[in-house]
């Protein structure tokens, strides 16, 4: 994979496929550990990055999947110069096993996920993702269903203060609703900036010292609900535990605590960290079961100074990795979790 995965915001800039920096490029390496004949799928393709070291690393093949149209596209010279050992699909990852099945690479050595929004989708205005450059109000990654001007100017303030608060962690919500709401009333949103504006006026302006937007926050909420990000998490994490054979390797990359305690908490569960009678299980789920994935490391990893001088927006990337054992998957109605 991967363009380099970033917050809500953006550059602005141009010719951003060839300045994409593959975020802890050499921890997913080391962590993956692709061999010769192994068969791995990138789950989030993106500009390619992550797909290109593996395949340079082995001689293996690698299936790559990525919701965003524009990125399969971009995609095509990568696939011809390493075919045949690359294949790149316009799919969902939470839909990895599937295709995998599809596509004959099934059982899988190897999963890799790099999560988020990349810097190649938040470089380009009219993608909407950007509250520093000027765009349509969309944040669709595949291009289709309900885009982020849709919900700010259809939903009732309460929903819209929840998905703030929720997606966003952004403890004024309440009051960016407020404002939201009321703009619309007199003319409905349909760029990026003046959403910005509304949401930086409701938190009182932004002052030229202030290093942090006032609508980051709300920004990465429409974006993880407009394209359910974090449901195509769990979905995909649950996919990976189906389609990996025993010995092979999961390996995510995540860039914000509600991403990171999502992996972290799969893990515990599927490697039986968490203890019965855990505040996690209910009551009847204090069963015995054989762990399905064993953690490889216990904190997540995280950048080195060497690469944040580089890509600064790489301090918030965090690694997670499992190997999957010989158990059959899990289930809810076994683990008593998702």
């Amino acid at each position: 994979m991967t363009p380099r995965r970033e917050g809500p915001g953006g550059t602005g800039t141009r010719d951003v496929r060839s300045r994409h920096i593959p975020v802890l490029l050499p921890q997913v390496l080391e962590t993956l550990r692709p061999r010769d004949g192994e068969r791995i799928i990138d789950g989030t393709f993106g500009a390619g990055g992550y797909t290109r070291a593996i395949l340079e690393a082995a001689d293996c093949s690698v299936l790559a999947l990525d919701r965003d149209p524009t990125a399969i596209a971009g995609g095509a010279a990568l696939v011809a110069e390493f075919a045949p050992r690359l294949r790149v699909i316009q799919s969902e990852f939470s839909n990895l096993d599937a295709v995998a099945e599809r596509e004959g690479f099934s059982p899988a050595d190897g999963v890799v996920l790099d999560i988020g929004v990349s810097s190649m989708q938040l470089d380009e205005a009219e993608r909407g993702f950007s509250f520093q450059a000027d765009g349509p109000l969309d944040m669709r990654m595949s291009g289709a269903g309900l885009s982020a001007a849709d919900v700010v100017n259809t939903y009732e303030e309460t929903a819209i203060a929840d998905i703030l608060y929720q997606l966003g962690e952004e403890h004024k919500s309440r009051a960016i609703a407020r404002a939201i709401v009321k703009r619309r009333s007199e003319q409905a949103f349909a760029r990026t900036l003046e959403l910005a504006e509304v949401v930086a006026r409701a938190l009182g302006g932004r002052r030229h010292d202030q290093k942090v937007h006032p609508a980051t926050r709300t920004f990465q909420a429409l974006r993880i609900y407009v394209n359910d990000e974090l449901g195509e998490l769990t979905r995909a994490l649950h996919a990976a535990e189906r389609i990996l054979k025993p010995g092979g390797r999961l390996v995510v990359v995540t860039f914000h605590s509600l991403e990171d305690r999502i992996v972290k908490q799969f893990l515990a569960v599927r490697s039986g960290r968490v203890a019965r009678g855990s505040r996690y299980l209910p009551d009847n789920s204090n069963q015995f079961y054989t762990p399905s994935f064993q953690i490889v490391n216990r904190r997540p990893l995280t950048s080195e100074k060497g690469e944040l001088d580089v890509n600064p927006r790489a301090r918030s990337a965090r690694l997670r990795a499992a190997v999957r054992t010989e158990a059959p998957p899990l289930t809810d109605a076994v683990t008593g979790i998702s």
